[in-house]
């Protein structure tokens, strides 16, 4: 049985595990106020928060329901709009009314649920921090001006707001109903349905690409569930190596301090990738297995010269991600086989890496070209170099000659410019929905520059390159 609160319910169900939580949520419970839009992760129509037990507390995230396996929903605490509602509105739901925040009416309740999902976060946040809260949800009435006036009135009312015990200060403060304090209690009741790991049976992490991709299949097929399990989720450091379990999902990566301290840029560059709800739920292992010519973060796991950790149950496979892309979506996995992990060596001190990525929009959308790069330095020339690459070849690509062409190299204008020329010999874009082939070596032409370009403002000069 498939057991979680949903709002004040305890529900145990016998329906399949891969039926959409969304479904469950408005044909089964009868909530109808969480909406189905694109049934793609983009619109958030269908956003709800999802709360797990850490503890002795609850942490609470947005998640979008239409790709959200309701297996995965087991032991949690999921809130639609119902389960926020009060005899009066809170403090979010009466910013969104006092600035005109909604005119049709259909996207509001996912902008409800966002903000209210960074309120129960553990930060004050600014003004910047609470519009980006929605970067998930889509409206196409309002023009967002009077969503963004919402949100400044939103970040007002947090100004008193106690980091440490959150949820309590929001029931305390009528931004939550009260039954929200006796959740805790009530989810350490629920018995833990983890299984053992059998390979042979499908495998679904945060469910954002197959919940796109087969639906039905999805529905009819008995499932491993993986996302909700502790030892596939774990970001450590062992023998200097910083180890990535494959449930780790982008927002666990976005918020880890082992990988800030290595890269401290790392939450930005994640903030290309996908919006808040996708982040929160999508997996590393399944960006991976996707396979992907554009993946993010193969691309951007493949230039740290990761190894991907294959486990059949007996016997285990370590190898260099690089290899593990053998043609369009074709990977090098054995029947049985699933990933267990992802590693990457620490880099020495000193050492730079960028990634970049270009888009139809800034944010939230899916690459045309993207790239990422690791250097490391001795004076003025180049030691260690590696560059990958996607929307460029039918895999994510490593670009091995463009790399070993740099290595050895002071950093000059000359160098950038000839390592392009070898770069564009050595990948062969198509033209696709994203970009002709034509425009696509041009991205990638531009972004090799503004690897550089940003990482050595005082060395590169763009009128240099492109003159």
């Amino acid at each position: 049985m498939i057991t979680f609160i949903l709002n004040n319910q305890l529900i145990q169900t016998d329906k399949p595990a891969g039926k959409s939580l969304l479904d469950f949520i408005r044909y089964k419970a009868d909530l109808p106020g969480t909406k189905i839009g694109c049934r793609e992760g983009d619109c958030g129509a269908c956003t709800v928060l999802e709360g797990q037990l850490n503890g002795k507390e609850v942490i609470y995230k947005s998640i979008v329901s239409c790709l959200t396996p309701l297996g995965n929903a087991h032991g949690k605490h999921i809130v639609t709009i119902e389960g926020i509602n009060m005899k009066h509105l809170s403090p979010i739901q009466n910013a969104m009314v006092e600035n005109a925040a909604t005119q049709c009416g259909f996207c509001t309740p996912g902008f409800v649920m966002s903000f209210t999902g960074l309120a129960m976060a553990k930060i004050k946040p600014d003004k910047k921090m609470t519009i980006a809260s929605v970067s998930g949800n889509i409206c196409r009435c309002t023009g967002y001006k009077s969503i963004e006036k919402a949100a400044d009135n939103i970040t007002t009312v947090y100004k008193d707001k106690n980091v440490e015990r959150p949820v309590e200060w929001l029931v305390q403060n009528k931004f939550l109903p009260d039954y929200f304090l006796n959740i805790p209690n009530r989810l350490a009741e629920i018995k833990d349905s983890e299984k053992s790991i059998n390979p042979a049976t499908r495998i679904i992490g945060g469910g954002t690409d197959l919940m796109v991709q087969k639906p039905d299949e999805i529905y009819e097929s008995e499932l491993n569930l993986f996302f909700n399990r502790a030892e596939l989720k774990s970001i450590k450091i062992d023998n200097n190596c910083c180890i990535i379990g494959a449930a780790a999902t982008a927002s666990d990566l976005m918020q880890s301090k082992i990988l800030c301290d290595i890269i401290p840029e790392l939450k930005d560059f994640f903030k290309l990738i996908s919006s808040e709800p996708i982040r929160n739920m999508g997996t590393i292992a399944g960006n991976i297995m996707n396979a992907s010519p554009i993946a993010d973060l193969s691309i951007f796991f493949i230039a740290l010269n990761s190894n991907i950790h294959l486990n059949d149950g007996k016997n285990k496979r370590i190898f260099p991600l690089k290899d593990f892309f053998l043609a369009y979506k074709k990977l090098n996995i054995k029947k049985g086989e699933y990933v267990e992990s992802l590693s990457f060596p620490i880099p020495d001190r000193g050492f730079l890496f960028n990634f970049e990525k270009v888009s139809k929009r800034t944010y939230l959308d899916i690459a045309s070209v993207n790239t990422a790069i690791y250097l490391r330095l001795s004076g003025e020339n180049m030691i260690e170099c590696s560059i990958s690459a996607g929307g460029i070849s039918p895999i994510p690509l490593f670009l091995k000659q463009t790399s070993e062409y740099l290595t050895g190299k002071q950093i000059t204008n000359g160098a950038i410019i000839k390592a392009n020329t070898i770069m564009q010999e050595e990948i062969a874009p198509i033209s696709d929905i994203r970009g002709n082939a034509e425009y696509k070596r041009l991205l990638l032409r531009q972004l090799l520059f503004a690897h550089f370009i940003k990482l050595f403002p005082k060395k590169i000069s763009l009128k240099e390159l492109v003159s």
